[in-house]
């Protein structure tokens, strides 16, 4: 069984994926493009530049793995139509994003912004404006492996955590957990709002001015989800009314230099780098190997996303 590989493990790992029975057909990321030994693959294993693939061209391909969580970019109805799996690095990166989510909140509530200005001024300023986490209530928007990564970080601080799911039903770490329909008590009675939830067609332009208009004063927003489940111009306009905003996502990246949310004072700005981890290698291997693995031995991956559904 072919398998194409655009970025290697280090060669131990290579071995153990070569040990499983398929031959392996290399072409380095940056230059992949279609070439009849790549159309002639039956799997593929693709880091990053996915879309350079004309995937109805390979006409032997019936599973695609990706490093990324992500699949907006792939032709659904091409993968529905000739049956391919497809599967993500689910969980892959909950652990650095959670992290990351838990450091915006306290950046946030400790002004740390306004210290990181004074020192470069060299200004003693003492700031008695900090708030504690203790007894806040945090809303995550998406309770698969991020939200439960970080409803578990949040816990430990003492925050009271509800969730969003398609169904409600009850997840570990969430103190309550809310159908998607009933989301909007999140933005009514939380604090805290974490965006984490996947791009699709219900989630597309979800948080917009009536999601904004509900919210707290002196509440936080965050986004670590996709960049298009936020309208970034509504968010602009109802910025003064939050304590901080913090993304990492947008609808468009790199984001624009034009663009005037970087003037934004109270907004945190970062480069989608959330999932940005020195343990990122050794956990998207583990995912790999499982899906390769399950795949030649029984027909399918362990685990494969809905494609029509989002995830």
């Amino acid at each position: 069984m072919k398998l194409l590989i655009t970025k290697k493990f280090d060669d131990e790992k290579m071995k153990m994926i070569e040990d499983l029975g398929y031959e392996i057909v290399f072409m380095e990321d940056r230059k992949l493009q279609n070439t009849p030994e790549v159309n002639s693959v039956d799997v593929a294993y693709v880091y990053y530049y996915t879309s350079r693939l004309d995937y109805s061209q390979m006409k032997n391909l019936k599973f695609l793995q990706l490093a990324s969580v992500g699949f907006d970019h792939i032709p659904k109805d091409v993968f529905v139509e000739n049956n391919i799996y497809l599967s993500n690095n689910n969980g892959g990166y909950s652990v650095p994003i959670a992290e990351f989510a838990v450091m915006n909140v306290l950046n946030i509530y400790k002004n740390s912004k306004k210290f990181f200005k004074n020192q470069n001024e060299s200004l003693w300023k003492v700031d008695m404006s900090l708030l504690e986490l203790v007894g806040k209530r945090a809303g995550i928007l998406g309770t698969g492996g991020i939200g439960m990564e970080t409803a578990k970080r949040l816990k430990a601080f003492g925050v009271e955590v509800w969730g969003v799911n398609t169904s409600g039903r009850d997840v570990e770490y969430f103190d309550k957990c809310f159908k998607s329909e009933d989301m909007d008590i999140i933005f009514k009675e939380c604090d805290i709002v974490i965006a984490v939830m996947p791009s699709t067609k219900e989630t597309e332009g979800m948080i917009n001015r009536d999601k904004f208009e509900m919210m707290k004063e002196g509440s936080v927003f965050m986004n670590l989800g996709r960049g298009n489940l936020v309208n970034l111009d509504d968010l602009e306009e109802y910025a003064p009314k939050f304590r901080g905003i913090a993304l990492d996502v947008f609808d468009k990246e790199p984001l624009s230099k034009e663009r005037s949310l970087w003037n934004v004072e109270n907004l945190i700005i970062t480069p989608h780098n959330s999932w940005v981890s020195d343990r990122n290698n050794d956990r998207l291997f583990e995912n790999v190997y499982r899906n390769l693995k399950a795949f030649i031995e029984t027909g399918k991956p362990e685990k494969y996303v809905d494609v029509m559904r989002g995830y």
